[in-house]
């Protein structure tokens, strides 16, 4: 197993000086991984992992999972949390906190989450507020987490039907990808993760949006040779940004194209109703339809763009059947206020001219209405 790629940050940030990234062939063996003949140094630290039900009934998994009795192994210990959006809570991180402060745990030892975006957002929080820091790396398993959620830094939960509202920058110090986790996944969180992709190929890498725009039947497939060059190129393109701008002050904000309409659709469905990745991409639509309004963007743009999202499935209408009841364009826009990016009175929303050309715009209500459902 070798380093793929680093990531640096920060002399003064806590948690880590850099993540390193490994990409790892074949059928994921965890078991090997962390208690193999081979397996990475730990420096006599312990390891609290934390993964969720879907992930530890996985057939991959058993190994690693039988490996520990009644969640214990040497000085290891494994805990496991329920599965989806609605464990993303205060609640889970301390959950966790708990679990580690009964097991003996120090600051100098390392929490591990295996598992999709929630679980790594979760585990990585938990760490950065336990005894004001342990280290934490990830195993991400979910294409969402490949190509995005589990690298960068970025910690945290819901609370008060708000979007990652509490949280920290607390990166990972190890990373290990296992490409082929993504043919356990369900059609529908195999599509959310395309569309973290789908959005990473907008804002920084032009021939990865042809790939999007020509090979939908082998992308909607997962060709596996296709897959592992869209989540290599997905995590080069983060890694590049997130040096750049680790808090995001500046560039690092263009990654939430279609995240603040989309975030918004999340809490007003029900967190859990639709995928992270289907309301990014209703949220990239309606971006395109707001930045042609604005005379931003072409209509061959906008147009092109609703073809895409359409070929894989994914609403772009300004009333998405996800939301019951009426005053939809109102009840979103009162939650969008809510975005922890936005400053003063107006919603800040990320819009294109083209591929790689991002722009930030503060918008009043009356606009962003234009191009929501009734």
């Amino acid at each position: 197993m070798e380093k793929t790629l680093s990531i640096n940050y920060p002399a003064t940030h806590n948690g880590t000086e850099k993540s390193d990234l490994y990409f790892i062939e074949g059928t994921p063996d965890l078991a090997e991984l962390f208690f193999g003949d081979e397996k990475e140094a730990n420096d006599g630290r312990r390891r609290f992992f934390v993964t969720d039900a879907t992930v530890a009934s996985l057939d991959c998994m058993q190994s690693f999972i039988f490996s520990f009795e009644d969640e214990v192994r040497g000085n290891d210990v494994l805990f496991v949390l329920g599965s989806g959006e609605k464990y993303k809570t205060v609640d889970s991180v301390l959950r966790i906190v708990s679990g580690a402060v009964e097991s003996g745990f120090t600051r100098n030892d390392v929490f591990v989450g295996i598992g999709g975006g929630v679980i790594s957002d979760i585990t990585a929080f938990a760490a950065s507020i336990f005894k004001r820091g342990a280290k934490v790396q990830f195993v991400p398993t979910t294409l969402l987490s490949m190509v995005d959620a589990a690298i960068g830094g970025k910690s945290g939960c819901d609370y008060g039907n708000v979007k990652n509202i509490i949280g920290t920058f607390y990166p990972a110090e190890k990373i290990f990808f296992y490409p082929q986790f993504i043919n356990y996944l369900p059609e529908n969180q195999y599509n959310s993760g395309l569309a973290e992709a789908f959005k990473t190929a907008l804002l920084f890498d032009p021939q990865m949006y042809e790939m999007f725009k020509s090979e939908s039947e082998k992308i909607n497939s997962r060709d596996k040779s296709l897959m592992l060059d869209i989540i290599r190129r997905c995590a080069g393109a983060k890694a590049k940004i997130v040096e750049e701008d680790f808090t995001e002050q500046g560039i690092r904000a263009h990654l939430n194209l279609g995240h603040t309409f989309g975030h918004a659709l999340e809490a007003v469905a029900g967190f859990g109703a639709v995928t992270h990745g289907a309301a990014v991409a209703w949220g990239i639509g309606r971006a395109a339809e707001l930045s042609y309004k604005l005379e931003l963007c072409t209509s061959r743009y906008k147009d092109e763009i609703l073809g895409i999202l359409k070929s894989y499935g994914w609403d772009n209408t300004g009333s998405p059947e996800c939301i019951q009841g009426g005053a939809i364009g109102e009840r979103l826009v009162t939650v969008m206020h809510k975005d922890k990016k936005n400053q003063n009175d107006r919603i800040r929303i990320i819009l294109q001219k083209d591929i790689g050309q991002t722009i930030i715009k503060e918008m009043d209500d009356r606009t962003i209405l234009s191009v929501l459902g009734k």
